[in-house]
């Protein structure tokens, strides 16, 4: 863990050093302030299970053609 002391003048460009995610999440108690850089993943198909874990090239449209599929072979 690296501590600085520094003029608060040089804030902006020290805290673009360190912190390398486009968002950050502040915390202030008892007179602490936390920068915590927040990594988003805009990727939907994060946590997928089962059958479609490891297809990629899943789509929706894939998806409710297969729903559609087996709704028929019910009937």
């Amino acid at each position: 863990m690296i501590e600085r002391v520094m003029n608060t003048n040089a804030f902006p460009e020290v805290l673009f050093e360190l912190i390398k995610t486009e968002k950050v999440r502040v915390k202030e108690m008892d007179g602490v302030i936390q920068l915590m850089p927040v990594n988003e993943n805009n990727d939907c198909t994060i946590g997928l299970r089962g059958m479609f874990a490891g297809d990629p090239e899943m789509t929706v449209d894939k998806f409710l053609e297969r729903m559609r599929a087996d709704a028929e072979l019910d009937l």
